[in-house]
C-alpha cells in the first residue's frame, strides 16, 4: 500500500475536524474521485446512477477504500461486511445542513428558534431519508454521532465542524426512534465520556442515559389559551404540580400516571376546583427523581418518565381545552454534572465557568451556566421560547433567579469572584434575563414569566425599557414567610405579632406578586401546611380555613402546591401518592370545599383580581386591633360597584358587634364566611345580609365575626 496523506491518517486516527473535505466524492486532476472509510469492511464498490459498479481499492486495512467514478453524481455504497454485501448511502456526500445565515445567527448569538437546527432533525436530502445532527463543541478535536444507525462506532460517523465550533452530519437511514449520543475527543486527545445531545428532543428513561430521534412534524400544536390568561387584571390561582406523585397507580405497583391518563383526570381536577392555571414542577429530562426536575440534562426534552414528547403535548392540549393556562417551571440557573450531560461538554468548560468560584453552586453541587458566552446565553433563551413555539405552554416560573443574579450568593467571605466594577451583581445573568424576557413577551404576547426571587432586587416585575428585569410576576416570598411564621403561632401569642400582617402591604404594589404556598414549604422538616397549624383539631382546620381565605383576600395572585388544597397532614413525598384518602375524611373534604369556593369566588368578583398588582385596588379598614388579632380592608374593581370587604378574625373568640366602616351606606352580602358548616365550621355569621348604619364620620357595619375565620361582603347593587 502506497504512503497515505495526512489527512487520511487522521481520519483514521479520529482526529480529523472536517473529514468531508477528504473522504466523499472530490474533482482532482480533472477527475471525480470517492473516497471511503469504513471499519470492518472487507471491500467496498461504487454504485453510480446508471446502475454500474465501480470497486475502490483498499488503501488501509483499517477501512480506508478510493477510487475513481465518472463525474459528479448521487452515487451509493455497496460493502462487504463478512459474508454479507450491503448497499449503503455515503454520508460523506451530502451538502451541509446549516446555512451560512445560520451559521451567522448562531456565531452572533442570535438564533432564536436554535432549537430548529441544533439537535437531531429527521429530514431529506438529495431524495434520501435520514437525520441531520448538529452539536456545539468548539474545543473538540474530533466529534461523532453514535447511535442505533451504527453500532455506536464513533470511527463511522465523523462530523464536520463549521463556525464557532458547530459540527454536523447528515446520517442517511437513520430514523425517529433511534438512540444516539456523541463521541467527542477533546482537543487534548482525551475520549470523553459519550454526550447526549443538549438540543435532545426526547431521552431514554433513566437510569439509561441516550437521546432519541424525535420528528418534530409528528407531535401535535397543543390549542391554544384564551387571550388574556396571563394579564395583570385576570384571576390568576395556580395550582402547583408534581406530575410523578399527584396521583400513581397502586394496583399496578404504585407507577405514575402517563402524560395520557394525567390528561384524562388532571385537566377536570384543576378546572372542577377552579383554579385557573397549572404550574408544573420542571418536566425537562433529569437523571435524579430526587430533585423534582430542578436538576436536569436535557432542556429541550420533556422527561421520558411518563411518555414521549407527543403525549406531552396531549397534555397541554387537554388543560388548553379546560380553560387551564399551562406554567412551567424552568431551570436555567444551573444543572448537574453527570458525565453524560453539559459539564465539560467538549473537554473544556463551555456551558459553564471554569473556575469553581463562579462555575460551581455550593448549596446543590451542580455548575452554573456561564452567561458572558453567546453561545449559551443564545441556548437558553431558545430554549425558553421552545416551551413556549413547541408546547405552547403559557409562561414560565423562573427558578433560584437570587442565585443568578448575586455573584456571591451563599458563597463564604473571598470565595466569589466580583465583576468588572468589583461589585457582587453578576452583570451577564442580569443581561440574560432582560434578553429573555424581552424575547418572551416579543414572540409571545400572551405568555408571561414569573421569578422565584427571595431578595429586595428592585423592579424585578418592571419592564425592561424602565431599568427592571422584565418578569411579569415576581413570588412574594416575604408575605409568605411572615404570614406561615404567624398562623403557626398560638393565637393567644399573634396580637404581638400583628406587624406580620401589616408589613406586607408596605411593599405589596412594588411588584406583580404571587402569594406562593409552595412545594419548598412542604418538605424538609417545615411540615405540611396543616401541620403548621396550632391548637386542637377543630382549632387547627379552624385556622386553615382562614389562612387561606386571608390568602384569597389578600392582594396579589395565588399559587397553592398540591395536597395544600385538601390539608394534607404529612409532608409532600415525591415517591408516592397524594394522600387522597383524606378526601373521604369531612374535615378535609370540607378543607377542598372551601378552597374550591374561594378560587370561584376569586375568578368571578372583579373586585378581588381586576387590581391584584395596583394600590388603587386596597384600602385598609381595621389595622390597629391587635388584641383582636382581627384586620379588615376594602379591595376594588375598576368598577365603583366593584368593591368587596374582607375581614380576617385569628383568635378563637367571636366577635360580636363588631364595627367596620365602610365607603358607602346600603345592603352589604355575605357572599363568604369560612366558618360554614360545609366546610367544617360552625356556622356563626352574619345571616345573609347587612345594612349599614349611619354614624357622623362614615357608613359602618355591625357584624359577627366566627372565630379563626374570614368573612367576604359585597355591596347590593
Amino acid at each position: 500500500m502506497t504512503s497515505l496523506p495526512a489527512a487520511a491518517r487522521k481520519i483514521m486516527a479520529g482526529q480529523h475536524a472536517d473529514p468531508f473535505s477528504y473522504l466523499g466524492q472530490h474533482h482532482e486532476n480533472d477527475n471525480t474521485v470517492v473516497r471511503v472509510f469504513l471499519p470492518n469492511a472487507s471491500a467496498v464498490a461504487v454504485i453510480e446512477e446508471n446502475g454500474d459498479e465501480r470497486v475502490l481499492d483498499r488503501l488501509d486495512d483499517a477501512g480506508l477504500f478510493a477510487g475513481p467514478i465518472t463525474g459528479h453524481q448521487h452515487y451509493r455504497l455497496k460493502a462487504r461486511f463478512g459474508e454479507a454485501d450491503v448497499e449503503l448511502e455515503d454520508p460523506y456526500r451530502f451538502q451541509p445542513i446549516l446555512s451560512d445565515y445560520d451559521l451567522h445567527l448562531l456565531n452572533e448569538g442570535d438564533h432564536l428558534r436554535l432549537y430548529d437546527k441544533l439537535g437531531a432533525h429527521p429530514m431529506r436530502l438529495d431524495d434520501v431519508d435520514g437525520v441531520g445532527f448538529v452539536v456545539l463543541a468548539p474545543n473538540a478535536q474530533r466529534v461523532s454521532v453514535v447511535g442505533d444507525f451504527n453500532q455506536w462506532d464513533g470511527r463511522r460517523h465523523a462530523m464536520r465542524v463549521r463556525g464557532n465550533g458547530y459540527w454536523e452530519i447528515f446520517v442517511p437511514g437513520a430514523r425517529a426512534g433511534d438512540k444516539y449520543k456523541y463521541e467527542i475527543v477533546a482537543r487534548s486527545g482525551e475520549l470523553l465520556p459519550l454526550k447526549s445531545d443538549p438540543v435532545a428532543f426526547a431521552a431514554e428513561m433513566r437510569p439509561s442515559t441516550a437521546s432519541v430521534v424525535v420528528d418534530a412534524a409528528a407531535i401535535p400544536q397543543p390549542a391554544a389559551a384564551r387571550n388574556g390568561i396571563n394579564a395583570l387584571s385576570a384571576p390568576m390561582s395556580i395550582y402547583e404540580v408534581h406530575l410523578g406523585s399527584w396521583r400513581r397507580k397502586p394496583e399496578e405497583g404504585g407507577r405514575w400516571l402517563t402524560y395520557r391518563e394525567l390528561a384524562e383526570t388532571l385537566p377536570d381536577y384543576v378546572a372542577g376546583m377552579g383554579y385557573t392555571h397549572v404550574e408544573l414542577l420542571p418536566v425537562s429530562e433529569h437523571p435524579f427523581d430526587g430533585s423534582w426536575g430542578y436538576q436536569p440534562t436535557g432542556l429541550f426534552a420533556p422527561t421520558s418518565r411518563f411518555g414521549p414528547p407527543a403525549d406531552f403535548a396531549l397534555l397541554v392540549d387537554a388543560f388548553h381545552r379546560r380553560g387551564i393556562g399551562v406554567l412551567l417551571d424552568w431551570v436555567p440557573g444551573h444543572f448537574p454534572d453527570d458525565p453524560h450531560g453539559l459539564g465539560r461538554f467538549d473537554g473544556t468548560a463551555l456551558y459553564e465557568h471554569a473556575n469553581p468560584a463562579q462555575g460551581r453552586h455550593l448549596d446543590w453541587g451542580t455548575l452554573i451556566y456561564n452567561y458572558g458566552r453567546v453561545e449559551v446565553a443564545n441556548f437558553l433563551l431558545s430554549n425558553a421560547l421552545f416551551w413556549l413555539h413547541r408546547y405552547g405552554i403559557d409562561g414560565l416560573r423562573v427558578d433560584a433567579v437570587a442565585s443568578m443574579l448575586y455573584l456571591d450568593y451563599s458563597r463564604p467571605s473571598g470565595g466569589w469572584i466580583p465583576n468588572r466594577y468589583g461589585g457582587r451583581e453578576n452583570l451577564e445573568a442580569i443581561g440574560f434575563l432582560r434578553r429573555t424576557n424581552a424575547a418572551v413577551f416579543g414572540e409571545f404576547p400572551n405568555s408571561t414569566t414569573a421569578a422565584e426571587e427571595s431578595t429586595a432586587w428592585p423592579q424585578v416585575s418592571r419592564p425592561v425599557e424602565f431599568g427592571g428585569l422584565g418578569f411579569g410576576y415576581k413570588w412574594n416570598m416575604g408575605w409568605m414567610h411572615d404570614t406561615l411564621d404567624y398562623i403557626s403561632k398560638d393565637p393567644i401569642h399573634r396580637r404581638h405579632h400583628h406587624g406580620n400582617i401589616l408589613f406586607g402591604l408596605h411593599y405589596a404594589f412594588s411588584e406583580n406578586f404571587i402569594l406562593p404556598l409552595s412545594h419548598d414549604e412542604v418538605v424538609h422538616g417545615k411540615r405540611s401546611i396543616f401541620g403548621r397549624m396550632p391548637g386542637d383539631r377543630w382549632q387547627r382546620f379552624a385556622n386553615l380555613r382562614a389562612y387561606y381565605s386571608f390568602m384569597y383576600g389578600h392582594p396579589g395572585k395565588k399559587l397553592m402546591f398540591m395536597g395544600a388544597e385538601f390539608g394534607q397532614d404529612t409532608e409532600w413525598n415525591h415517591d408516592v401518592s397524594l394522600p387522597w384518602h383524606l378526601t373521604e375524611q369531612e374535615p378535609h373534604a370540607g378543607i377542598q370545599r372551601l378552597v374550591r369556593d374561594l378560587n370561584t369566588l376569586y375568578r368571578d368578583t372583579p373586585a378581588l383580581h381586576e387590581l391584584d398588582c395596583d394600590p388603587a385596588g386596597f384600602e385598609w379598614l381595621v389595622t390597629d386591633d391587635a388584641d383582636n388579632s382581627t384586620f379588615a380592608w376594602l379591595r376594588k374593581g375598576r368598577d365603583a360597584d366593584a368593591r368587596c370587604v374582607v375581614i380576617v378574625n385569628f383568635t378563637p373568640q367571636v366577635l360580636r358587634d363588631y364595627r367596620v366602616r365602610v365607603p358607602f351606606a346600603g345592603t352589604w352580602r355575605e357572599v363568604f364566611n369560612s366558618d360554614a358548616a360545609s366546610y367544617g365550621g360552625g356556622n356563626v355569621g352574619n345571616a345573609g345580609r347587612v345594612s349599614t348604619v349611619v354614624t357622623p364620620d362614615s357608613p359602618e357595619l355591625r357584624l359577627v365575626i366566627p372565630p379563626l375565620a374570614a368573612i367576604y361582603l359585597v355591596p347590593e347593587v
